[in-house]
């Protein structure tokens, strides 16, 4: 989860600076900024369900080993 919470962070920093410039300075089209916004909320989404994916894969093999569970 601590890396997922760097690469989300870091896409999402990226973002806002890209953000700031588009607004003031207009570096893309319009519809190629929308396509990047859309790209960057895609990857944070994934990031973070696939660190929750593994996160539950690694406990409940925890939890399996420490027989908790069958």
């Amino acid at each position: 989860m601590k890396t997922a919470s760097i690469v989300s962070g870091i896409v999402f920093a990226l973002y806002a600076v890209v953000l700031l410039l588009q607004v003031w300075m207009e570096l893309f089209s319009w519809t190629i900024f929308v396509k990047v916004t859309i790209t960057a909320g895609v990857i944070v989404v994934v990031v973070f369900g696939l660190a929750m994916l593994y996160r539950e894969y690694v406990e409940e093999k925890r939890m399996k080993e420490e027989k908790y569970i069958d």
